[in-house]
């Protein structure tokens, strides 16, 4: 019979390291501690981020940011803000913020494999002449995460060249994808609600509530 589950565990760095080997010195010395002029434009053109938190417990989560291109606030070169959008209301990564300031950004701009990482510490800010600046479609974020920078440094194109992730001709059809009606409908098990139903609330999010 196959074996199921987990059975050879690797318990230490130097193992790991016998393994995996040592990076080079050009990927030891690419760290930063501030943001200069090339993250500076590439923020400036990022459409997309995903933000990493955790709780005072350890338990983690990445969640996604999205808007038009230099969404994000650059405040100089230690501090910028992310507007925070409406969203489901979990505010699982401010929940997080508030007992665990610790954060970890990737920068995404569509077409370009390469990505940038930026690590800090997060708060919660709702000074008005920032969240002001950040006003879309007439609407104001109630507020922002700030984020105060520690680390930056650009992450190599691997991931995104072995996924094909920006090839149009590699994506899956549409009407094949999981479909996120369907799932909310399976997992959230709610009575007098229907997949037709989900839909319609979802549908109705995306048009009149993204801002």
């Amino acid at each position: 019979m196959e074996r199921i589950g987990f059975a050879e565990f690797i318990e230490s760095e130097e193992e790991l390291r016998s393994l995996i080997g040592h990076p080079s010195e050009l990927v030891k010395n690419k760290v930063i501690t501030y943001l200069d002029n090339h993250c500076k434009e590439f923020i400036s053109k990022s459409s997309f981020l995903t933000i990493a938190t955790a709780d005072k417990f350890g338990f983690c989560d990445v969640s996604p940011r999205g808007d038009y291109a230099g969404f994000v606030q650059i405040l100089n070169e230690k501090q910028l803000v992310i507007p925070e959008r409406p969203g489901n209301k979990r505010i699982d990564s401010m929940r997080n913020i508030l007992t665990n300031p610790r954060v970890g950004i990737l920068f995404f701009i569509p077409g370009l494999d390469e990505t940038l990482r930026v690590n800090g510490k997060g708060y919660l800010v709702k000074d008005n002449y920032l969240l002001e600046k950040m006003t879309f479609k007439e609407k104001k974020p109630l507020l922002g995460i700030g984020i105060e920078v520690e680390e930056c440094f650009i992450h190599c194109a691997k991931a995104f060249k072995r996924s094909h992730l920006w090839d149009p001709d590699t994506w899956s059809k549409k009407e094949t994808l999981p479909k996120a009606a369907k799932i909310l409908f399976d997992h959230a098990n709610l009575p007098n609600t229907s997949e037709y139903s989900i839909t319609e609330q979802l549908n109705k999010s995306y048009t009149d509530r993204l801002y």
